[in-house]
Order: structure tokens, then C-alpha cells, then sequence
């Protein structure tokens, strides 16, 4: 999953205007848009104080491991400056030397845990900062250091302040890829369990909600996922939870959907059979939600970062149709014009976010694969001529939209019919020139449907030229394009050349 390698604190002070709060989130979501664009890949996020940016997180090489180990031995003895030296400790902690260097130290995650569970609330505060900050090392040994203080940091969960739960739900889902030895002991402690009950009962404080999602989402994407960590998932009451939180939130913003749709998104892709999902109405729900976030963007309005939400969307719906039993589809998405979502997705994106073009014609042909009320809503809402259109388009996108065609071709003999009124073969004549062997075998399969289905369209078929293509595919070097070629040709064409 793109990931954001940090979060500005949100909850640390009241904002003036509901307009300063705006601006915060579209600032925080910019910089979320630009991790996940820079492919930072599955990684840790840093939580910062709201009087902390970018430019402080540099490393002080100056406050190495022997300015640790100092502020250790200080800590080691009670007094006044207690929580002086331990926020100073969370700031050189920043430093990889520094980290490994303060967990060599005998007793040092022993005191870190005391800090952590005594009464000194600023103390807790500071102590869970310290952990945090270990938690975004580089180095692999330092997650397993950690492991003594997580069963305090699962417990803090349910803590009220925003703050303080942020950082263990983030320390928490920085250590969660490190190690199986890690997962494992996470899981034995509780985690999916302390998710659920955190997400339930912080429902209304979407920064805790966002970081619950990263937190599970991380989780979510170990090796070992599908075997072990999705059943429990499953069997736990986070997906309804998940499913409360995708649609935005007007004043928040978007990062808590996204958080949560991209969970949905990895368990729908690591089940081969989603019925559990199904029953739980996810195909219903994403497909909702897509449809919303299609029709505003149909209407020309792209917030920024809403492609992070329509994506995981797209491959929930995707996956969850190859799973639907075929008799049920209709009921799990009941609204046809879905289909106008898709396409409209499709247009939008086809220029600036290619991939996102793809995923939208991926889960188009999965809708049209065993269903003829959605092919026939193409047909009906005049579709077809904008998917036609996109044929010379490459990167996987024209082999989709031929699939979808071909879907639509399949079902009855009147559809080929129209949709050759609707120009499909000079299309089809386009990407049979293509050098691409499976464009050019899909579109001869494709056209062997339409010629089959009317002896007008094979007339229309060679008026256009369409011999000659197919004459020049003999000498294709590939063996089963020449067949085809021939065998359309003989059987069905030349009779008509005259």
C-alpha cells in the first residue's frame, strides 16, 4: 500500500475556524498524495507535535549515542528535570546510532515501560514519544526491543486523549511489518481485538479512526496474512467498522476512508473466496460509495487525493465480482448505473492517472462478465461510443475495453448488431494493425461474434477494408493468429467480397 512516511499532529490544539481545520487536513493529505506518488511502499509514518515540521526531523549527528546514553544515566535518578530529559530523549532518539545505542543499554526498555505505565501523565506522554520514535528506526533489531512495552501501548487504546492514542496506534503500526516474531506477539497480546474496540468506541475522533486504519492496514500486508491474520480479521467486528468509515467526512477530509478502504482492499485481494465480505454487504457498500465519489468527479469536481480513495475502491469492487455468486449480483449492486461511474472514471482519469483508467475498465469487464442487465445498461446509457473511442489507447487499458465489448457481443446477437451501428468495426479495423498479439487475437475474436451474428455486418465488415487486415494476419509469425485470420476469411467473409 502507498504509505505516508509522516502525519502532522491534528488534535494537539484547538483550531481557530472550521476553515483553519480545513486547511490542515488539505495540507496533511497533500503531503500523503506525494509519499504514496514517491512509492514510499509499506512504510513507517512519524508523528509529529504541531510545533515541529519537515525541517526539524533532520538528524543532529551532534546528538549521537553519547548524548543518549547520558540522558539515560540522568533518568536512571528521579528529580525535577525528569521530563525535561526525557522529551529531550524523544528528539535524540531521531537518530539510528542513537536508537541502537540506547537499547544496548541494560534496563533501558525497563525504564522506558515504567515511565510509561507510572502516574506522571507528561512523563506517560513523553515515554510513549521515546517509543515512537524507536519504532520509525531503520534498524530491524529494534522493533523486538520494543516488544515489552506493547501489551501497555494495546491497553492505552482505549486511553481519551487523541494525542496519546495516535502515538500507540502509530508506534504500534510501525512495528507491526518488522519481524514475524513481532506479528506474532502482537497478535497473542490482542491487537485485532484492541483495533475493534478502539475503532467502536473513537468512531466520532476520525484522527484515531486514521491511524487504527494504518495501524491494521500494516498488519494487514504480512506475509503471512491470508493464512492466519485475515481469518481473525474476518471473525472480529473491524469490517462493519471499516465499512462505517468510507465514506469522507466533510470537514475531516479523506485520509480516514482512504486508511480504512485500502484494509478492505487487502483483505478482498489476499481471499480467494470473499463471501464472507459479500455477506457482510462490502460489494454493496464500496460499490455505493464509488458510485458517489464517480459522480462527482463525472461533475468535474477532483479534490485533491481522491484518486488514493477511489483506487482501493475500485480493486474492493473488482475483487469482490470474482467472487459474487452469479444469481446474487444483482442484488449486491442494484443500481445499473454503475456503469456510468466506471466510464466516467475512465474518461476523467485516462489522461493523468493511467492506472486508475485501468482498475476502472478492469472492474467493468468483471461487471459485465456473467451479467446482462449491465451490458445492456452500456448499450442503454449510450456508453458504448466513449469505450470505442478508447481503443488506440495502450498500457493494458484497450485490451479491457475490448473484454468489455466482447462481453456484450457474447450475450445476445442483437447487441452485436448494435454495436456495430455504433462503429465497432472501424475500431475493430484500428486494433487489428496493433502490433500487440492479444489485441489483435481478442479483436478477431470480438469480430467473429459480430460477423456471425448478421450477414449485414460482415457485408459492412468487407466494405470497410476489413479483407485485407485479415489477409495480412496470414502471414502473421504467430501460429494461432494466421488460423484465426484464415478461418474467418473461409468461413464466414470472403463470400461476401464480391
Amino acid at each position: 500500500m502507498w504509505r505516508l512516511n509522516k502525519v502532522r499532529h491534528k488534535a494537539g490544539r484547538q483550531a481557530d475556524s472550521l476553515e483553519e481545520l480545513r486547511l490542515k487536513r488539505r495540507l496533511q493529505e497533500k503531503e500523503l498524495r506525494q509519499a504514496r506518488r514517491d512509492r514510499q511502499l509499506v512504510s513507517k509514518r512519524l508523528l509529529l507535535n504541531e510545533d515541529e515540521d519537515q525541517s526539524e526531523i533532520t538528524m543532529d549527528t551532534d546528538s549521537g549515542a553519547q548524548h543518549v546514553l547520558s540522558l539515560f544515566h540522568k533518568l536512571q535518578h528521579s528529580g525535577p528535570e525528569k521530563e525535561v530529559h526525557l522529551k529531550a530523549l524523544s528528539k535524540a532518539l531521531r537518530d539510528p546510532s542513537a536508537q541502537l545505542a540506547f537499547i544496548k543499554q541494560e534496563n533501558s526498555m525497563h525504564l522506558l515501560v515504567g515511565l510509561l505505565t507510572g502516574s506522571n501523565a507528561t512523563c506517560r506522554l513523553q515515554a510513549v514519544r521515546c517509543l515512537h520514535e524507536l519504532s520509525h528506526s531503520p534498524h530491524t533489531n529494534i522493533a523486538p526491543a520494543c516488544l515489552p512495552a506493547t501489551p501497555y501501548l494495546l491497553t492505552y487504546l482505549s486511553n481519551q486523549s487523541t494525542k496519546f492514542t495516535e502515538l500507540c496506534l502509530y508506534t504500534l503500526g510501525n512495528l507491526c511489518p518488522e519481524s514475524d516474531v513481532v506479528q506474532e506477539k502482537l497478535l497473542a497480546q490482542g491487537i485485532i481485538p484492541a483495533l475493534a474496540n478502539c475503532i467502536e468506541n473513537q468512531r466520532h475522533n476520525l484522527a484515531v479512526v486514521e491511524a487504527a486504519g494504518f495501524t491494521l492496514s500494516q498488519l494487514l500486508q504480512a506475509k503471512d496474512g491470508a493464512g492466519k491474520i485475515i481469518p481473525m480479521v474476518l471473525a472480529s467486528s473491524l469490517p462493519s467498522h471499516l465499512f462505517s468509515v468510507l465514506t469522507p467526512d466533510q470537514n475531516f477530509g479523506l485520509a480516514p476512508a482512504i486508511e480504512c478502504a485500502w484494509c478492505l482492499h487487502y483483505l478482498t485481494c489476499s481471499m480467494k473466496d470473499n463471501r464472507v465480505l459479500l455477506a457482510h454487504g462490502a460489494l454493496s457498500r464500496c460499490s455505493s460509495v464509488l458510485m458517489s465519489l464517480g459522480g462527482a468527479v463525472a461533475e468535474g469536481n477532483k479534490e485533491e487525493g481522491m484518486e488514493l480513495l477511489i483506487c482501493p475502491l475500485l480493486r474492493c469492487v473488482g475483487n469482490l465480482l470474482s467472487s459474487c455468486p452469479v444469481e446474487e449480483l444483482s442484488s449486491q449492486v442494484a443500481d445499473v448505473s454503475i456503469v456510468v461511474t466506471l466510464c466516467a472514471l475512465l474518461q476523467a482519469y485516462m489522461q493523468t492517472q493511467t492506472a486508475l483508467a485501468r482498475e476502472s475498465a478492469w472492474v467493468l469487464n468483471n461487471l459485465t462478465a456473467h451479467s446482462d442487465a449491465f451490458c445492456s445498461a452500456l448499450l442503454t446509457f449510450n456508453l458504448v461510443p466513449g469505450l470505442i473511442q478508447l481503443l488506440p489507447f495502450s498500457q493494458g487499458i484497450n485490451i479491457m475495453i475490448l473484454r468489455v465489448l466482447a462481453n456484450i457481443a457474447h450475450k445476445k446477437k442483437e447487441y452485436c448488431v448494435q454495436l456495430t451501428h455504433l462503429g465497432l468495426l472501424s475500431g475493430l479495423c484500428a486494433t487489428l494493425k496493433m502490433a500487440d498479439k492479444d489485441i489483435v487475437t481478442l479483436s478477431m475474436d470480438v469480430l467473429f461474434m459480430l460477423v456471425v451474428s448478421s450477414p449485414q455486418v460482415a457485408e459492412e465488415f468487407v466494405r470497410q477494408g476489413g479483407l485485407s487486415l485479415l489477409e495480412a494476419l496470414q502471414y502473421n509469425r504467430e501460429g494461432d493468429i494466421r488460423r484465426r485470420a484464415s478461418y474467418l476469411l473461409e468461413n464466414h467473409l470472403l463470400s461476401y467480397s464480391t
